[in-house]
């Protein structure tokens, strides 16, 4: 692996995949700020990772907290910290379709993935990395031809967001279906990451930050399940890569093993 330098940032960190591109991260030769909203699980990764020689430091974040997010943020300006690479890969998939499920989705795996972008978008390094841990699953090809309409072209931020409400407002009134949704808040809520993924790296271009979404595969993690067909080693390889592109990397860009794929 290529010797890079820097600091990276890594929502979700302290198991699976966000673990394993902490590892992958630090053995490249970064220090790595891994973030977890349980502060005993994100301790007990870092020491881990800290006692493979790997230069690691945990702070606790909770990506559906605003209140949570300011304070890293906080945080990390009054340590004069600058980021490298922030990968966005706190998410979770939840049993079961109702109105609560889907807000809880949206709220970490798009709004989280938003918020913590947002705010710490002022600490991020000229030629820094953006990267957006998306899902196959919200590849446009598999929607209805309504949802692939409104989110195709992505529609301006404002209207982004808006989307992403009202589908939660179509799941609790019921009429999610007739609308052309998805029964799968997961589904839509990479769909609506992939459309901001795209936003942003337009957005981004002036100050020379790369943001790109990765597909990870069918990975073995608790997510995933045992009987997923990659290694979380295989799975974190893209997604660690992406937050290692040089300065004329790829941008806007959909990728799994490495290599583009259709949004």
């Amino acid at each position: 692996m290529k010797k890079v330098t820097g600091t990276a940032l890594v929502t979700g960190g302290n198991r699976g995949l966000g673990l394993e591109v902490c590892r992958q991260l630090g053995r490249a030769g970064m220090r790595v700020l891994l973030t977890a909203r349980d502060e005993a699980a994100g301790e007990q990764a870092t020491t881990e990772l800290r006692s493979e020689g790997l230069d690691v430091l945990f702070q606790p974040l909770d990506v559906a907290s605003q209140e949570s997010i300011d304070a890293l943020a906080g945080r990390l300006e009054r340590q004069g910290l600058r980021l490298s690479a922030l990968v966005n890969n706190a998410g979770i998939a939840l049993d079961g379709f109702d109105a609560r499920v889907a807000e809880k989705t949206l709220e970490v795996n798009f709004f989280g993935a938003l918020h913590v972008t947002e705010r710490l978008l002022p600490l991020m390094e000229e030629h820094g990395r953006i990267v957006m841990v998306s899902s196959g699953v919200g590849e446009l090809d598999g929607q209805s031809t309504e949802v692939r309409r409104r989110f195709d072209p992505p529609p301006p931020k404002e209207k982004l967001l808006a989307l992403m409400h009202e589908f939660v407002q179509d799941v609790r009134s019921g009429q999610y279906s007739s609308k052309g949704w998805p029964g799968s808040a997961y589904r839509v809520s990479k769909v609506g990451l992939n459309a901001l993924t795209r936003l942003l790296a337009d957005e981004l271009k002036g100050r020379h930050l790369l943001v790109n979404a990765v597909c990870p595969g069918w990975v073995r993690t608790r997510m995933g399940g045992p009987h997923a067909s990659r290694g979380v080693e295989e799975g974190a390889d893209t997604i660690a890569w992406a937050a290692m592109l040089p300065p004329d990397g790829a941008t806007g860009g959909f990728f799994r093993s490495r290599k583009p794929i259709p949004w």
